[in-house]
C-alpha cells in the first residue's frame, strides 16, 4: 500500500508541470542560465503560481521547452545579448540569427524552410480568432495517414489568445490527441489579440499603431499556461506581417519567428523541407482542401517512408547542428 502511494505521489509530481496554471502572477521575461537535474538550460520566463516560483526553460540544443520549479535549478541572470554570445553555437541562437537575416521583409520574415534535402514537410496550423469551429478533419487526416509510420505525428499549432478563449472544447480535443499520443504538438505563440484592420500592411496586424507587444506576447503565453500548454520558443506573426524593428523586439523576448514557404491557400506548393502553412480555424476552406488533397497524392510515399512530417524543433536542431 505504501509503495502504491509512493508511486502515486511521484506521478502526481510529474503531472504538476503539465497542469493548468490558473493563478499565474509576476510573469516576466527573465533570462538566466539554469543548471540542475544534470542539465544546463536557458530560463526565458519566470512566474509564480500556487505560492511557488516556476521557470520556463529551453534546451538550447534541442529547442524543447518545459516548465519546472525554480528551486530545482541554480540560476545566473543574463541579458539577452549575453544569451546570444554564450550560446552562439547552439541551434537556439543559430535559429534566432537565421530568422533575423530576413527581418527586412514586410511579409514572411523569419525561418520559412527547414531540413533541406529531406523528403517531407513541417506542418504548421494557425488558429487565428474565429467564430467557426476547428477544422478537425485536418488533424484526424494527419493521424490516419501517418499512424503506421509516425506516431505520434509531429506538427506545430500557432495559437492566438482570442481563439483559445472561444474554443475551449476544440482546445481540449487537441490536448486529448496529445495525451493519446496520436499527435505531438509544438505550441507556437500567435499573439493574444491577432488584430487586423483595413489599413495597408505596414500599419496592420502587429504594425498597427498602439500595439502593446507585452500583451500580445506575454499575455498569450500566460493564457497558454492557464490552459495546460507549454509555450515553445517559436512565434508566428499574424498575417506573416512584420518589419525589422518588430522582428528585433520579438527576438528580444527569446522567440524565433517562423514563416512559411508554402501557404497552401495562396497556391504555394511545398518542396522538400518546406514549412507548410494552413489555417485550421474554419476560415480557410481552400487551404484545408489543398492539404487533404496533398495527403492523398502522397499516400504511397508516406507508406514507403519517402514523405514524412518533421518536428519543427528537431528540424532546426538538424539544420543548425
Amino acid at each position: 500500500m505504501k509503495f502504491k502511494l509512493f508511486i502515486f505521489l511521484i506521478c502526481l509530481a510529474h503531472l504538476s508541470f503539465a497542469q493548468n496554471f490558473n493563478d499565474v502572477k509576476r510573469y516576466k521575461v527573465n533570462f538566466a542560465i539554469a543548471t540542475g537535474l544534470n542539465q544546463k538550460l536557458i530560463a526565458t520566463r519566470s512566474f509564480t503560481a500556487n505560492n511557488q516560483k516556476y521557470l520556463l526553460l529551453v534546451n538550447p540544443e534541442t529547442l524543447d521547452t518545459k516548465v519546472d520549479l525554480a528551486n530545482n535549478y541554480s540560476t545566473s541572470s543574463l541579458q539577452f545579448q549575453n544569451v546570444l554570445a554564450i550560446f552562439k553555437n547552439t541551434a537556439y541562437v543559430k535559429s534566432i540569427e537565421a530568422a533575423a537575416a530576413k527581418d527586412l521583409q514586410l511579409q514572411n520574415a523569419g525561418i520559412d524552410h527547414a531540413i533541406p534535402n529531406e523528403k517531407g514537410i513541417t506542418l504548421t496550423i494557425d488558429l487565428c480568432p474565429s467564430h467557426k469551429a476547428l477544422d478537425r478533419v485536418i488533424f484526424q487526416s494527419v493521424f490516419d495517414e501517418f499512424k503506421k509510420i509516425e506516431q505520434p505525428a509531429p506538427l506545430a499549432i500557432s495559437v492566438s489568445g482570442k481563439w483559445m478563449l472561444k474554443h475551449q472544447d476544440d482546445l481540449n480535443w487537441l490536448k486529448s490527441l496529445v495525451e493519446k499520443k496520436e499527435l505531438n504538438i509544438t505550441w507556437v505563440n500567435h499573439t493574444y489579440n491577432h488584430e487586423v484592420n483595413k489599413l495597408p500592411l505596414a500599419e496592420n496586424f502587429l504594425l498597427a499603431p498602439g500595439t502593446n507587444l507585452d500583451v500580445e506576447v506575454l499575455e498569450n503565453e500566460k493564457l497558454m499556461l492557464k490552459n495546460g500548454l507549454t509555450p515553445s520558443v517559436f512565434f508566428r506573426f499574424p498575417g506573416l506581417v512584420s518589419d525589422k524593428s518588430i522582428v528585433e523586439k520579438i527576438e528580444a523576448y527569446g522567440l524565433i519567428p517562423i514563416g512559411s514557404d508554402a501557404w497552401l491557400a495562396k497556391g504555394q506548393q511545398p518542396n522538400a523541407g518546406s514549412i507548410v502553412l494552413i489555417h485550421g480555424n474554419g476560415n480557410e476552406e481552400i487551404g484545408v482542401k489543398d492539404f487533404i488533397q496533398l495527403l492523398k497524392t502522397k499516400q504511397a510515399d508516406v507508406k514507403n517512408k519517402q514523405w514524412l512530417l518533421f518536428d519543427l524543433r528537431a528540424g532546426l536542431e538538424k539544420e543548425f547542428e
